[in-house]
């Protein structure tokens, strides 16, 4: 079995995104940026991770670019995956080592499938302004990044402006204080697909809370998402019929009932073989 899952707002958390006081019990350091901590696990959550049966293969699976991976120093040090996903999709990391093949092969999809990352920004920068964009990125050259000030933002044009980069082929994500505008072949799906695929890894259970993550738990055998997420308000807004389960639970410790999940679905899935 496979569980792969999203990490912020996800698993782990910032300061920004814990939902609960700083100094709550049972939080621990996940990533430093020049020595100070800035995102946080749940203690419960990551032991959970720890001790996951020997026939579940974790894997991260994260919009971040490969740098930004690397800062989490929980999957640095204390559980190092066997495999990971970065960059939506567009690289995955064997052994800490960057598969080269397959960034090779994603780079040449999207050539074949949508419009040039430049004229996708072009376009997508008509709702763009310098009242609500802080910066932006080009995310290990596959997709661009854009900090915001979120109560500024013209959602309304955004979403629209959306609708028009899909029939190009990229996709538009809003998540917190970032707007994402990734090629539709960069995505966590194809990812994991051949990962599952080269390992025989069997049922996957997936975990995730924004638009981005939508087609790995579409794809997923079981999948859950966060209350708090993306996900979650796009379904109340559109009233979109997702086949998969919401937390109960809002913020870092959704960490916890998610790792409840997983174990949930293997003890089913063991019993069912057995």
């Amino acid at each position: 079995m496979i569980y792969a899952s999203d990490l912020d707002q996800t698993l782990i958390y910032s300061k920004r995104s814990l939902g609960v006081p700083l100094e709550s019990a049972g939080l621990l350091p996940a990533e430093h940026i020049d020595g100070a901590t800035a995102a946080f696990i749940s203690a419960q959550a990551l032991q959970l991770l720890k001790t996951l049966p020997e026939n579940i293969m974790f894997m991260p699976v994260t919009t971040r670019t490969m740098a930004q991976y690397r800062r989490i120093t929980v999957f640095q040090t204390e559980l190092i995956p066997a495999y990971a996903v970065t960059s939506n999709g567009g690289n995955i990391i064997v052994g800490g080592e960057v598969d080269r093949e397959w960034n090779r092969r994603i780079r040449e999809q999207v050539r074949q499938d949508g419009a040039h990352a430049e004229e996708a920004r072009q376009v997508f920068g008509q709702v763009l302004h310098e009242d609500w964009v802080i910066r932006e990125s080009f995310c290990d050259e596959l997709f661009y990044a854009f900090v915001i000030e979120r109560d500024r933002m013209p959602l309304e044009q955004v979403l629209e402006k959306a609708r028009i980069m899909r029939e190009m082929g990229w996709e538009v994500s809003i998540q917190g204080r970032k707007v994402y505008l990734v090629p539709a072949g960069v995505n966590k799906q194809a990812a994991v697909e051949h990962i599952r695929h080269l390992t025989d890894g069997g049922p996957v259970v997936a975990s995730g809370d924004s638009l981005l993550d939508r087609c790995l738990l579409d794809y997923a055998d079981y999948a859950i998402a966060p209350r708090h997420g993306e996900l979650y308000r796009e379904q109340l807004r559109d009233e979109l019929e997702l086949n998969y389960r919401f937390t109960e639970l809002s913020g870092a410790y959704t960490a916890d009932e998610i790792m409840a999940y997983v174990y949930e679905v293997h003890r089913s899935v063991s019993a069912a073989r057995a």
